[in-house]
């Protein structure tokens, strides 16, 4: 052998060893969906490398004499993630997610315009709870989540503990409730069942405050709260949870089934709770109207398959199924709840998309006394609406139209002898969104829409403009809004217990609203020092004039026709307000939030004994984030509410705080434990109205929910 291959030899024999030394790196970044993030930044500090993410999310690295590595993960509109991984020997892969970052602003939306936009490009002020903040709430339905998210929205209870809400002045009739863009069937008390807006499969929700029927029709006159399905690009996900509750012995059990395959996805979910009667105060107690909380037990289920025949179509189905039992100490209610519908996606090519669904909904009431149907309280209200919805890009402009029909039937023991009465509805709208220039955006819209049962239309219209002068952000909007008058509310004739009769009025006219609003926001990052990270701030003010509300008034009785109540059209309503938004995230995992709401409220009032306003409310949240180690995510916060006393002659409860200590922590391969103390400070009023607080004092929970296909990664 010569000398040059004995040294070449040599060297190689040398180095092996060293090179024998470096350990691969190999990983997943994915967005709280399962989606794969592209180009994410992976820092190695130990050895100051950078790698990005590829088209799969996929990284890999070499590190040399390393079994363990502590890494930093970036993306634009996420929280940075600093974790350890295991090296390729240990780990095949590791997955790491990412969550959004809501100071950011980059997240997308559609429900303020009907097109998609980014926060931070939407000229209507819209609020995005996230899966991760839902998840961080620990709430069953929405009825949870807006109480500790949202100033100026709260829950009570109306007669039958029927759940009543009063946001910013309106009533539950005048917020509408959607699921994907999708009506519910139903009232309870003038609101839908809340109940049935679980949140299991719920990807995130958007919230749009003041009037928004030129785009969304009748109920959208103080507002529009949609929840948007999760849909899981993983392969597969299963997972399972199950939470208990010390007041009332409440178990909420639940889990959710995905597949992902090719062309095919599905979404499964299934949820059940049961909790027996909570004890508020002792019979004896005269000046409450709450004693106790009814118990009872609620089951959800959902399923949604997604089929994409080619790139540009996609086809989804969907149904749902509800059931809730309210137990009384003489009766019990039963409410049944079926949904279902078929939409198809079509993106004709780059500059033009086209939206077609069908959808039904159906809701029914009846009562049950020693187990057997009564039928003397049966109710039953079934929607079919046929929806499109064209969107054509000009550009850097959107030109959107869409038409809607639907079929509205009600039966009801309010009704004489429980006949049937039915409605159908049209409407069409347009919307031009205008962007001539890099700092501005003008968006207007008009909409029609005609009732068959009243033999009303209303035309609505919205013009908003957005303002990006740095560094800040302006928004201004005006917006009109109506609620056509129910079928309840043209046609009842009802004995309410002996009380009084309440009659219907065929000759009501739709409410209507005007609403204004201009809202200041400011988002930035601090780069440097120990309190490196983001924040957004927003300050938003608004005016609303809601005229012709739909009430009830003294009837003197005629000559077929007993005295009682009726409904009718009464003068107007003044709110004006103000809403206050702050946040900040740093890179370490702290994190702090702050809102606040004024109400004033001028003309007829808009309170009741169920719904009374209250001027001064406010929520805050302090909270520490961290993915410690690559088994173990700690996340403690300490949130809470405050409502001050309304202003009202009505007997009422006084101001109040409720504080919420939250325990989550993630401890290995998709196994999370919750521990919840609720009502920390043990706030109990001293008599409990309807619009009270319904806490029996401090509460805990703790649940515990299994990904299961993480056990296999």
């Amino acid at each position: 052998m010569s000398r040059s291959l004995i040294r070449i030899f040599s060297v190689i024999g040398l180095l092996s060893p060293i090179t024998g030394l470096a350990d691969t790196f190999a990983g997943k970044i994915l967005d709280e969906t399962g989606s794969p993030l592209t180009g994410a930044v992976i820092s190695i500090p130990d050895s100051g490398k950078k790698v990005t993410s590829g088209i799969d999310g996929d990284f890999t690295f070499d590190v040399a004499d390393k079994n363990t590595v502590k890494i930093t993960v970036t993306y634009l509109g996420f929280v940075p993630n600093s974790t350890v991984i295991r090296s390729d020997r240990n780990a095949k892969e590791n997955t790491i997610r990412m969550v959004p970052d809501p100071t950011t602003l980059d997240e997308v939306v559609v429900t303020a315009t009907r097109t998609p936009k980014t926060l931070k490009d939407a000229p209507v002020i819209t609020r995005v709870i996230s899966a991760d903040e839902i998840a961080r709430t620990d709430a069953t339905n929405i009825q949870d989540l807006l109480t500790e998210e949202i100033p100026g929205l709260e829950f009570g209870y109306a007669m039958s503990q029927e759940t009543s809400l009063n946001m910013s002045g309106f009533g539950g009739n005048a917020v509408l409730f959607l699921v994907d863009g999708e009506r519910l069937a139903g009232e309870t008390m003038d609101n839908v069942d809340y109940n049935r807006l679980n949140l299991d499969n719920v990807g995130k929700v958007e919230i749009v405050k003041g009037a928004s029927s030129a785009l969304y029709g009748a109920n959208a006159v103080g507002g529009v709260i949609n929840l948007i399905t999760k849909e899981n690009k993983e392969p597969w996900h299963l997972s399972l949870n199950s939470r208990y509750r010390n007041a009332g012995n409440e178990w909420r059990s639940g889990g959710n089934l995905s597949f992902n395959s090719g062309k095919w996805n599905s979404n499964t979910s299934v949820q059940y709770s049961t909790v027996e009667t909570i004890k508020l105060t002792d019979a004896f107690d005269t000046e409450s109207n709450i004693h106790e909380i009814f118990g009872g037990n609620t089951l959800n289920v959902k399923e949604r398959l997604s089929f994409r025949p080619t790139d540009n179509l996609q086809l989804i189905a969907r149904g749902g199924y509800f059931y809730r039992e309210s137990h009384r100490s003489n009766y019990d209610d039963h409410y049944h709840g079926y949904s279902g519908g078929l939409r198809g996606m079509w993106n004709i090519d780059p500059s033009q998309n086209l939206e077609v669904s069908y959808s039904y909904d159906r809701y029914d009431k009846s009562r049950f006394v020693d187990n057997r149907c009564t039928h003397d309280h049966d109710y039953s209200n079934r929607q079919h609406t046929l929806h499109g919805l064209y969107t054509k890009f000009l550009g850097l402009n959107a030109l959107t139209a869409g038409a809607d029909v639907m079929h509205d039937y009600l039966t009801t023991y309010q009704f004489v002898n429980n006949e049937s009465r039915s409605q159908t509805s049209a409407d069409v709208f347009v919307q031009f969104d205008y962007n001539p220039l890099s700092w501005l955006n003008i968006i207007a819209s008009v909409r029609d829409d005609y009732f068959s049962a009243s033999d009303n239309n209303a035309v609505t219209s919205r013009f908003a403009a957005m303002f990006k002068l740095r560094p800040l952000t302006i928004r201004a909007s005006y917006s009109g809004g109506f609620r056509a008058p129910t079928l309840k509310e043209m046609y009842m004739c009802f004995d309410m217990a002996g009380v009084q009769m309440i009659y219907g009025n065929p000759d009501l006219k739709p409410e209507r609203s005007h609403n204004f609003n201009v809202a200041l926001e400011r988002t930035g990052q601090i780069r440097k020092g120990v309190f490196a990270g983001s924040y957004s701030v927003n300050l938003s003010g608004y005016y609303n004039y809601y005229n012709r509300r739909i009430t009830t008034t003294d009837f003197p009785g005629s000559d077929t026709l007993e005295e009682g109540a009726i409904y009718t059209n009464e003068d107007g309503v003044k709110v004006t307000g103000a809403d206050f938004n702050a946040r900040y995230r740093t890179t370490f995992g702290l994190g702090a939030s702050f809102s606040y709401n004024y109400l004033h409220t001028a003309g007829r009032k808009v309170d009741s004994q169920f719904t009374q306003p209250r001027p001064h409310s406010a929520t805050w949240k302090l909270d520490y984030d961290k993915q410690l180690c690559s088994v173990y995510r700690l996340y403690a916060g300490i949130s809470g509410r405050y409502f001050s006393k309304p202003e009202s002659s009505l007997p009422t409860s006084g101001a109040y705080s409720l504080w919420k200590f939250t325990l989550q922590q993630s401890v290995w391969k998709g196994i999370n434990i919750n521990f919840v103390i609720d009502n920390l400070m043990n706030y109990r009023p001293k008599i409990y109205y309807w619009n009270s607080p319904a806490t029996p004092g401090r509460t805990w929970s703790i649940g515990v929910s299994l990904d299961i296909n993480d056990f296999f990664k």
